[in-house]
């Protein structure tokens, strides 16, 4: 028996030519999965899984629509951690800078939302927040301004006890960075300073608070098939889907011990997108870092297979970042257009912005 709560159908604003009456997003009743049967999705042959992928993506969403997310920098380098794809250990172009003051972040967010963007996202390149209260308050205002512009508010600070959390949440956090990177048995090989469970920890901790969770992946550090498999199945089986669930190409920087991995597979990112899309129904996935490398053909096939988010703007952290012009000239092009603020149900639930009334309870399952 399953429990959930399904969006009282609305009339959306564009019908596809495929379909007699605009689509309705239905939210899927929570599912865990084994990881074999993710494995036999993932080894579906390609054009299937994203036909798959693309009926259960308008099932639970409106195909018309992507988040438009934007990305601040606002504490660079200085990382003490050991990760592979970067760190303050290694020799690269990068150099560590103090915490951002509060007026030009403020200043990056209403530029942000000028440009269609919904969800401002900030992020500080620490392993922990131990002993930086005075950040950590910087932070908070950073939150509350953000939020008082009615926007969605995303930030990735790495590690946190649940008492920060609550902070943040009080504060009028959104949401919550903190990738599992790639699957538990891989993670050994790209971090060592931070144990797997300890990501855990500080998704559990922002779970609690009751702030989204935005949990994936990076592809390209040198993981199998399996392990993208294994990472799938690890945030299929937390007691809530995450929110969001970014997929991201690594971008080798010069200087680290993954500087000369080859560049992923555009079959296999898009192999990663359709099987996520298909195991966690309610999710936005997010095309994320890399996306500035894939034609345009390649991006539209993504968004076709259930990715239904991307980051724009100048910059995301040490990657490039496609411009908002291009990206609001390439979604005109394909018929797409920006979700609102809170648009997405399960955040708008944890938000208190969903009507009582516009729930039902039901015991169907998909």
């Amino acid at each position: 028996m399953f429990r959930y709560a399904a969006l009282v159908p609305k009339r959306l604003g564009r019908s596809l030519a495929t379909h007699a009456a605009p689509p309705v997003s239905v939210e899927a009743p929570l599912r865990t999965w084994a990881r074999t049967e993710i494995q036999q999705i993932y080894d579906t042959p390609l054009l299937d899984l994203v036909f798959r992928a693309a009926a259960v993506h308008r099932k639970h969403h409106d195909p018309s629509k992507i988040q438009l997310c934007t990305l601040m920098n606002i504490k660079t380098g200085g990382c003490t951690e050991d990760c592979k794809s970067f760190s303050s250990r290694y020799s690269t172009p990068t150099k560590a800078s103090r915490l951002v003051e509060l007026e030009p972040v403020l200043e990056a967010a209403r530029k942000a939302k000028e440009n269609g963007s919904t969800r401002f996202c900030m992020g500080a390149a620490w392993r922990d927040l131990a002993g930086r209260k005075r950040g950590f308050d910087k932070i908070l205002d950073m939150v509350r301004e953000v939020r008082g512009m009615g926007m969605e508010v995303c930030t990735t600070l790495g590690m946190l006890s649940p008492d920060q959390a609550r902070q943040l949440k009080e504060a009028g956090l959104t949401a919550y960075n903190h990738n599992l990177d790639t699957s538990r048995e891989f993670y050994p090989q790209v971090i060592t300073t931070r144990s797997y469970d300890e990501r855990l920890d500080t998704i559990t901790a922002v779970r609690d608070a009751g702030i989204s969770v935005c949990s994936g992946g990076i592809l390209g550090l040198g993981e199998s098939d399996a392990d993208r498999v294994g990472l799938i199945w690890e945030v299929s089986n937390m007691p809530e889907h995450p929110e969001s669930f970014p997929v991201n190409a690594l971008v080798p920087i010069a200087g680290t011990p993954l500087e000369g991995n080859e560049v992923v597979k555009y079959h296999v990112l898009l192999r990663t997108i359709a099987t996520a899309r298909i195991v966690l129904p309610n999710t936005i996935i997010r095309l994320a870092a890399g996306r500035n490398t894939l034609p345009e053909s390649e991006q539209a096939m993504c968004f076709m297979a259930g990715a239904n988010a991307v980051f724009t703007g100048e910059q995301m952290l040490t990657t490039p970042c496609s411009p908002w012009d291009e990206d609001k000239a390439m979604m005109d092009r394909w018929g797409l257009s920006g979700m609102q603020s809170f648009e997405q149900v399960s955040v708008a639930r944890k938000e208190n912005l969903v009507p009582e009334t516009e729930r039902l309870d039901t015991a169907a399952a998909v």
